[in-house]
């Protein structure tokens, strides 16, 4: 049987990912498992994958947890689906979005197919690479322990003004900009000053 490699990576941290060789037969719900395995991030949470072009463009959902209007909608569940029904192409990309509520985007590409070793169990966890963030904020960035001492540090401020140059002054009205203005008064008879 064929195993599939992929590296699932998250959007926001192209450093962090795993690598998970996974059976063709088995589902994605079981890759969505081994996915959260390696990061410590609860399973039991409203998650899709999307079939993916090679410029991460949405295509058919296969979902977790799907909403009522999903389910009526027809989408596909991760627990039905085998793994090897979506794979096209020997580099088959996979949008994956994780806890609705407060998401986590990954990338998910299918990067070798491999023969299957006797008396190995799949899923298998190929390879780690960085730490999973700890935080699942809506921001989609880790949040600063507030228990962290920071008083040591010192804080830089850059007081740079964008677009002025102390080296230089500018004068807003030069004497040519007063003439034009004195001489559109007298056109239009006289000033705003006077009424």
């Amino acid at each position: 049987m064929a195993i599939y490699r992929f590296r699932i990576t998250f959007e926001d941290y192209e450093d962090v990912y795993r690598e998970i060789d996974m059976l063709s037969k088995q589902t994605f719900s079981e890759l969505h498992e081994a996915i959260h395995k390696t990061t410590s991030y609860e399973a039991e949470r409203t998650s899709s994958f999307y079939v993916s072009n090679d410029q991460w463009k949405k295509g058919t959902e296969i979902a977790f947890l799907p909403t009522a209007r999903k389910v009526s909608e027809g989408v596909l569940l991760m627990e039905n689906i085998r793994l090897s029904k979506f794979i096209d192409d020997p580099h088959q990309k996979f949008y994956y979005i994780y806890n609705f509520d407060r998401p986590y985007e990954f990338h998910v590409e299918l990067i070798k197919i491999l023969k299957e070793e006797e008396g190995k169990t799949y899923p298998i966890v190929f390879k780690t690479v960085g730490a999973a963030p700890k935080s699942l904020a809506a921001s989609n960035f880790p949040v600063a322990d507030p228990l962290e001492d920071d008083d040591d540090e010192e804080v830089l401020v850059d007081e740079t003004q964008y677009g002025v140059d102390d080296d230089e002054e500018f004068d807003l009205f030069d004497g040519d900009d007063e003439e034009e203005e004195d001489k559109s008064e007298k056109e239009s008879g006289g000033s705003f000053d006077e009424y």
